[in-house]
């Protein structure tokens, strides 16, 4: 087809209709493998960990999480949490799952200013957590509005090899790293 001016509107609704089939499936998280959305299901704590600025892995934290409809991880943690701190300048998160040596991911993590999914971990902790229905640390619209709280999104890159275990001090994985095979020792 050659470019002319004559086809320049045609051109541009292609390319739109080509952006708007192609953009929903780079949002979609398909990388939530099944052992993942198994674990997740079964689990009252993830692990996580950050990564320091000179790129090694922090002490991974336990900390309570709930899940999205397409499989992607919530929490709530203070703005001045190490994590938090991390997360904002841009580190992937390490997760863990159920227990230190639980099946691990790592993802892409950020900072959620959507009402509605801080409005989920605020209707879904207590539902999971006895302590959060009760009332100790339990996540609020008040809290959130004046900063005491943060939600954070952890959307699952690629699960982490079998036997992956917290590393503090040690370099981190990378979040587009091919998963590789272990070496014979």
């Amino acid at each position: 087809m050659k470019i002319s001016v004559a086809n320049l509107p045609h051109l541009i609704v292609a390319v739109a209709v080509l952006a708007a089939i192609v953009a929903p499936a780079a949002i979609t998280n398909a990388a939530t493998s099944p052992r993942d959305i198994d674990a997740l299901a079964k689990a009252t704590y993830i692990y996580i960990a950050t990564v320091r600025k000179d790129g090694n892995q922090s002490k991974a934290a336990p900390v309570w999480f709930i899940t999205t409809s397409g499989h992607q991880v919530l929490i709530e943690t203070s703005p001045t949490s190490w994590k938090a701190k991390r997360i904002k300048r841009g580190s992937p998160a390490m997760i863990w799952i159920g227990a230190r040596t639980g099946p691990a991911f790592i993802g892409k993590a950020e900072i959620v200013t959507d009402t509605k999914l801080q409005d989920q971990v605020i209707a879904e902790y207590p539902k999971k957590y006895l302590l959060a229905r009760i009332g100790f640390a339990r996540p609020s619209r008040a809290k959130l509005d004046s900063g005491q709280i943060i939600v954070i999104r952890i959307s699952p890159t690629r699960d982490l090899p079998d036997g992956f275990q917290s590393a503090p001090g040690t370099p981190a994985p990378q979040l587009d790293e091919k998963t590789k095979p272990a070496s014979a020792h």
